[in-house]
């Protein structure tokens, strides 16, 4: 990826998008955006993949019976982290939507801040694949791997 296309996609860019584009229940799960990776590091491996981090707030109104984050808000989370991470990888917000999101739920979560690592696996024209690791931020243990698939509108 060129250095004009990644400052085109810069942080304040991923909060603009965040905050503009998506749905108002989506905003009101106090997402933020913590870091956003859109070339690779001096000692980056051949396997490296440009991403996202975002960040999803505890609330007490994100949780289900028994004070455990709600599997609906952590897919919600992936889903909205990959949207930016493939906004990241394309050097600008493109109009896309899911077509494919597979969660794997590792472990129930309490009384913590999620956060989500999202890699874009493949980024096409029309059809860009990636994975999400959900982890808790009081451990960094990992609490969901996602596997999505989106459609380039």
């Amino acid at each position: 990826m060129s250095g004009q296309a990644a400052a085109e996609f810069d942080v304040d860019e991923a909060r603009r998008v965040l905050g503009e584009v998506f749905a108002p229940w989506v905003q009101d799960l106090g997402l933020s955006i913590e870091r956003l990776d859109t070339s690779p590091p001096p000692a980056a491996g051949p396997d490296w993949q440009p991403g996202a981090t975002l960040r999803m707030a505890f609330s007490e109104r994100l949780c289900r019976n028994g004070g455990i984050v709600c599997g609906q808000a952590l897919m919600a989370l992936a889903d909205t982290a990959m949207v930016i991470a493939i906004s990241a990888a394309s050097g600008g917000f493109r109009p896309m939507t899911t077509v494919d999101q597979t969660t794997h739920f590792l472990k129930a979560l309490a009384s913590s801040d999620v956060l989500a690592d999202a890699r874009v696996v493949r980024l096409g024209r029309t059809m860009s694949f990636g994975r999400v690791m959900l982890l808790s931020a009081a451990d960094n243990k990992p609490v969901a791997m996602v596997s999505s698939a989106f459609v380039m509108l």
